[in-house]
């Protein structure tokens, strides 16, 4: 599945949506929409196309070709009224350093003409959420890494956006920052707010509603994260070891493994049937008087959905072999 079904009460949709930069296509064909109340996940390595996509989704670049909407405003047409509507985090978000959190909520909200009650009311809220009640005084440039991005969040959502837009947010942001971020993104989801989101991280699939596998500015797959495990095709070995590399090097020349990814410790073979092939992929370690700690079959992760559709698309891309 490649796209999805267009509905006309869509936040967001894209049809066809192209960008090419000199010879290189960053974005090609692209289609889908989001719905309100819907966290939607772009998910894909660095040059996949997220970063151009969000830009021209924010009226800051303009397609080539296809055409795109947010919250009812064409973005080729009317670019400032989709602006007035959206809230657009980029991966570099503009904090001042020189002001104090507060100081920061105070400044966004004037740009998007929050009253003062409404922004008290809002920041209040979302402070409590990111669990900056107590940080409200201290200067931005004080704040770590994680609290700049949850800061970042916050003076984005100051005026209540009908469509969010975050490009990368947590990329180098600690795990509790990132627990936090998401738990900030959920409480919108009540009011009706469209959130589209892009990450790098292939386990913060797991949280969206639905994802998209971009690669090379082309939609691979686009579906729910459940949905998409069971378009798997075939299974999934992984084996627990203190020397991965090795566990890798062994299994890479087994006539049964399709492909070999390693992921941290642990290694990942995508085989036909995860119940045939475990009993030949242990024999071939045993035989190899490799240690490990376990190998076991599991279900596909969004990660090893990813790599198997990079690999098919690789191999339909790569001229045939005479």
């Amino acid at each position: 599945m490649t796209g999805a079904a267009m509905n006309s009460n869509s936040a967001i949709t894209v049809s066809g949506l192209g960008k090419q930069f000199g010879n290189v296509k960053a974005v090609d064909q692209l289609s889908f929409d989001v719905q309100p109340g819907e966290i939607f996940g772009l998910v894909g390595p660095d040059g996949a196309g997220k970063t151009t996509t969000m830009r021209m989704l924010a009226g800051v670049l303009t397609p080539d070709s296809g055409s795109a909407t947010v919250a009812g405003h064409d973005v080729r047409l009317d670019p400032e009224g989709a602006k007035r509507d959206l809230s657009y985090m980029p991966q570099r978000f503009g904090l001042y350093e020189d002001l104090t959190v507060d100081e920061n909520i105070r400044f966004y909200a004037d740009l998007f003409g929050v009253r003062r009650k409404e922004r008290e009311e809002r920041s209040a809220e979302l402070l409590a959420a990111a669990g900056f009640a107590e940080f409200r005084s201290r200067l931005a440039g004080n704040l770590s890494g994680g609290m700049k991005q949850k800061l970042g969040l916050v003076c984005a959502l100051i005026h209540t956006p009908r469509v969010i837009l975050l490009d990368e947010p947590t990329n180098g942001v600690d795990p509790v920052s990132r627990r936090d971020f998401w738990q900030i993104l959920y409480s919108l989801l009540a009011r009706g707010v469209a959130i589209l989101t892009s990450t790098s991280y292939l386990d913060e699939a797991e949280r969206c509603h639905r994802v998209g596998l971009l690669y090379q500015g082309r939609m691979l797959f686009c579906d729910l994260p459940e949905a998409l495990k069971k378009q798997f095709p075939g299974g999934v070995v992984v084996v627990h070891s203190s020397d991965p590399e090795r566990v890798r090097a062994a299994l890479s020349g087994a006539a049964v493994a399709r492909e070999v990814l390693l992921v941290g410790d642990r290694v990942h073979i995508f085989v036909d049937d995860a119940t045939r092939r475990l009993p030949e992929l242990r024999a071939r370690l045993d035989a190899d008087k490799i240690s490990y700690d376990s190998i076991e079959q599991v279900t596909a992760s969004i990660e090893d959905i990813f790599v198997s559709a990079v690999e098919r698309h690789s191999a339909k891309q790569s001229p045939a072999k005479s």
